[in-house]
């Protein structure tokens, strides 16, 4: 590859680019990979959707990679709540990943998971209020169920899964408020990388070097931003509910395409 064809590729994707590098900054500066949000710019664009969960996958897990070694490098894992979650997520999300899915099928599952994770994100400021932290409440079995499921989805549809399992892990009252971020972000990465591997071995998977390179080189460094400052001039509150807003607003408009 040339550099004529990355400064062409950037010229004609610039507005893609410019969104992917703000949503690595605010997603890893509250503990997300932005998958959501990166699947609903690039549904606008006029990638194969084959491509889309791919490209997805890869800039959460740059994006997070950086985030989930501050959290071990701060010990914030507890492992032995962390195995139950990811033991069954990972081979599903391998499975989900490797599943082949009509594109009609995979928009509409889009436009649904987005106006869910809308939703979620819009209202996790009163979910994380509404949880009290004192006593934990964990259970084996509902937590292989929970993330079994959250990563199968996750794979089919090419996102970490992390917009969902946090806040059902923070009304369940499964840990600290910081150990639930970073068992989210260690979610996502494995998630990612199995949904991933599951993806590679689909023989329809398809990608453009050029155009993936320059995202994840863009969500580096927007992560790797995100991840060490504070957002100083929005409230990490407005910057939910302006993405929820965004995700929101493409998720109808996905379905309305897919469904009429």
């Amino acid at each position: 590859m040339n550099a004529h064809l990355f400064l062409e590729t950037f010229i004609l994707n610039w507005e893609i680019i410019l969104l992917f590098f703000v949503i690595a900054i605010l997603y890893s500066s509250v503990g997300f990979g932005g998958g959501s949000s990166y699947l609903a710019v690039l549904a606008l664009s006029s990638l194969a959707f084959t491509q889309l969960r791919a490209i997805a996958l890869l800039c959460n897990i740059v994006v997070v990679s950086g985030g989930t070694f501050l959290y071990i490098k701060n010990n914030l894992f507890n492992w032995k709540k962390i195995v139950p979650l990811v033991l069954m997520s990972i081979p599903l999300a391998f499975i989900g990943g490797y599943l082949k899915i009509s594109q009609t099928f995979f928009f509409i599952l889009l436009g649904i998971t987005l106006l869910i994770a809308a939703i979620l994100m819009w209202s996790s400021k009163y979910i994380s209020k509404k949880a009290k932290y004192s006593n934990f409440k964990n259970s084996l079995t509902k937590d292989v169920s929970y993330g079994g499921f959250i990563g199968f989805v996750s794979g089919m549809i090419g996102i970490g899964g992390g917009i969902f399992l946090a806040p059902l892990l923070h009304l369940t009252k499964w840990d600290t408020p910081k150990r639930i971020a970073a068992t989210s972000s260690f979610f996502i990465l494995v998630n990612s990388i199995a949904g991933l591997g599951g993806q590679y071995f689909n023989p329809n998977f398809s990608i453009k070097p050029t155009i993936t390179i320059i995202l994840m080189f863009t969500v580096l460094i927007g992560g790797q931003i995100g991840s060490r400052l504070s957002v100083q001039l929005i409230s990490p509150s407005n910057i939910k509910k302006g993405t929820a807003l965004l995700i929101a607003f493409v998720g109808l408009r996905i379905l309305l395409k897919h469904l009429t």
